[in-house]
């Protein structure tokens, strides 16, 4: 209820995302320093096509969208770039020259199986680390993901049900940066369920 998602009909990143959660972490970025600057916003995340926008507890939608709205069209106006110069955004999901066998499988399942389904709502995972002797994948939750009430059954019960039936190493998923939640399931885990699924015979 706190996270919406914009859709500006033009490309916002090429690859990978960009989350900000205070104002000072997004002064790199000229349009989260407009979006910032509207009284209520909370959070700006990054996208390939979409942002998402957060807002306290206090503030109204009614109120704060269209000013959102202005915000978007004065920034593509102005032909101003998304980041200010030396200010470059990696995909944490990218695989590199020295990931394991096992990191590389993980990555590359987050990426088809369950970035779509996150994105969907307005939100990605991050992938933080892999301990390849507890058999603990560490994430972080993005966008409105980050600090949604059902966001702990998700990663539970969805994404860690997901790389454990695909990839024997993996023990236990567990988010960085997010408290605990007992919340109530949605509709973006049973999509990911779903995936799970319908590519149970499909090799990653």
């Amino acid at each position: 209820p706190d996270s919406l998602k914009f859709l500006p009909g033009k490309p916002l990143l090429d690859s990978g995302t960009a989350d900000f959660r205070t104002e000072q972490e997004g002064k790199v970025s000229p349009l989260a320093t407009r979006l910032f600057n509207l009284s209520g916003v909370s959070g700006v995340f990054f996208a390939s096509d979409f942002l998402t926008v957060s807002k306290g507890e206090d503030a109204d939608w009614t109120t704060l969208k269209p000013q959102i709205f202005e915000q978007i069209m004065d920034f593509y106006s102005a032909e101003e770039p998304l980041f200010n110069d030396g200010e470059e955004v990696k995909d944490s999901l990218e695989i590199n020259d020295d990931d394991s066998e096992v990191v590389q499988m993980i990555k590359e399942l987050l990426e088809l199986r369950i970035r779509p389904s996150v994105q969907e709502d307005g939100g990605d995972i991050v992938f933080k680390d892999f301990d390849e002797e507890s058999g603990v994948v560490y994430l972080t939750m993005q966008g409105s993901c980050s600090g949604c009430p059902s966001s702990s059954v998700t990663l539970k019960s969805g994404i860690e049900n997901m790389l454990m039936h695909y990839i024997p190493e993996v023990t236990e998923v567990l988010a960085i940066g997010e408290e605990e939640d007992d919340g109530e399931d949605d509709d973006l885990m049973h999509r990911i369920l779903t995936s799970n699924k319908k590519g149970e015979n499909a090799s990653v």
